[in-house]
């Protein structure tokens, strides 16, 4: 178990006041490392702080908005204020907007970008000068299965940045795997978040058409990120960079005309 020990590590988790950032950085506080918390949700923050510290691990929450490439350049001062290093990075925030293709405006598409790509491209960045100068790092970022398979629904500018979000961690794997520096992508379906939860309410048939696709039966949560997160952050995974790995419940490899066997009855 040593192997996913992160004891004296450090972490920076984006997104982090609710969701699978909460999770993924209280996953890696359990595990040992002390985290650097963002989002813009300063109240939440405070609360994943608070539940860090319970654990016996520092937690520095940094509210800012992502989008703000300035923003981005004082949270890393803090961290190397704060730390001084940093060992893993999660790149779990990212917001979009939706619209019919035909009509949606460049606007709504340069937002989308810059939330989805530009702005992790820019942490990524900065993670990557540290940790190729400590010679080791772990660097993940969070996808979406939009960027293999279209969702439709207006989805179009989303399913643009997440698939540049991948190609991004191909290409970053590739340009720092000699330096020690590994960057992987974790592709999930749906996760239940507040967001996702109202537009569920909204739409009394749009919870059935995600489950349609997902053979598990059911729709994630925040913390099923939490053991593959820790997986890619820790020694448990030197040899892994490069990596999209979906977190779906076996939606992407399901046929899109599959259908789900009815759940098996156990004998105990």
């Amino acid at each position: 178990m040593n192997l996913f020990d992160m004891t004296g590590r450090v972490g920076v988790v984006t997104g982090a006041a609710q969701g699978m950032g909460k999770a993924m950085a209280t996953a890696w506080a359990e595990a040992g490392a002390d985290v650097v918390i963002v989002d813009r949700n300063a109240e939440g923050l405070e609360v994943t702080a608070s539940d860090i510290r319970a654990l016996g691990r520092r937690a520095v929450p940094f509210t800012c908005d992502l989008a703000d490439l300035s923003q981005i350049d004082l949270l890393w001062a803090t961290v190397d204020a704060e730390f001084g290093r940093v060992d893993c990075v999660g790149n779990v925030a990212g917001d979009a907007r939706a619209g019919a293709p035909e009509t949606a405006s460049i606007a709504d598409l340069q937002f989308t970008l810059q939330c989805l790509v530009v702005s992790k491209f820019y942490m990524c960045q900065h993670a990557g000068k540290r940790m190729l100068a400590q010679g080791k790092g772990s660097i993940i970022n969070i996808g979406s299965l939009a960027s293999v398979s279209a969702l439709g629904r207006g989805h179009a500018f989303y399913s643009m940045g997440m698939g540049a979000v991948v190609q991004m961690t191909r290409e970053l794997s590739t340009e720092w795997a000699s330096g020690g520096v590994r960057v992987n992508a974790i592709l999930p379906a749906q996760v239940v978040n507040p967001g996702l939860q109202q537009r569920m309410d909204a739409d009394p048939n749009l919870a059935g058409r995600f489950l349609s696709g997902i053979p598990a039966g059911r729709l994630g949560t925040p913390s099923d990120i939490k053991g593959l997160s820790i997986f890619l952050a820790s020694d448990a995974s030197p040899w892994i960079t490069g990596a999209i790995i979906p977190m779906d419940g076996g939606n992407l490899a399901m046929n899109g005309g599959g259908s789900v066997r009815p759940p098996v009855k156990r004998h105990d």
